[in-house]
């Protein structure tokens, strides 16, 4: 009878964490697409606003819409240099995530390899049980026929 793998627990247990590695990268790469739109709007939108700026300017304006205009711009850099720090820590988390799931699935591998050894040393086992009880039974007819003559 065939034994049963005796790590099949920890195989079932790394299995799962590699899932749950697997999906929690998903996400991290789903909200860090998200940021990087984010940013990516941001920058457009600064762009379009300086050039509304520098029209204004050519058409002449007052100090106070020059200074609006300037401190808006400035409130959008300070917001898009945010942004790209934010960027930057999603990928980060990015890639650790992806390490994470690496480690998992080597350990996965691991026993896998254990489990297919096991696997393939019972197949061994039953096949030298099979033939031992062949060899017994050919012996078995040999001798009750040489007793039969």
């Amino acid at each position: 009878m065939t034994e049963p793998f005796p790590l099949q627990p920890l195989l079932d247990m790394a299995n799962s964490r590699m899932d749950d590695a697997a999906r929690k990268l998903g996400e991290l790469i789903a909200s860090d697409r998200a940021v990087e739109e984010k940013l990516e709007l941001l920058v457009n939108y600064r762009q379009e606003y300086q050039a509304r700026f520098i029209d204004a300017a050519r058409n002449g304006i007052g100090p106070d819409a020059w200074r609006n205009y300037s401190a808006f711009l400035l409130k959008l850099d300070e917001a898009i240099a945010h942004q790209q720090r934010v960027v930057s820590e999603s990928k980060r988390r990015v890639e650790a995530g992806q390490q994470e799931w690496v480690d998992q699935r080597n350990r996965v591998k691991a026993f896998d390899t254990l489990s297919n050894r096991h696997q393939a040393q019972q197949a061994r086992k039953e096949a030298k049980q099979e033939q031992r009880l062949t060899d017994e039974h050919a012996a078995k007819q040999f001798r009750d026929r040489q007793e039969e003559e």
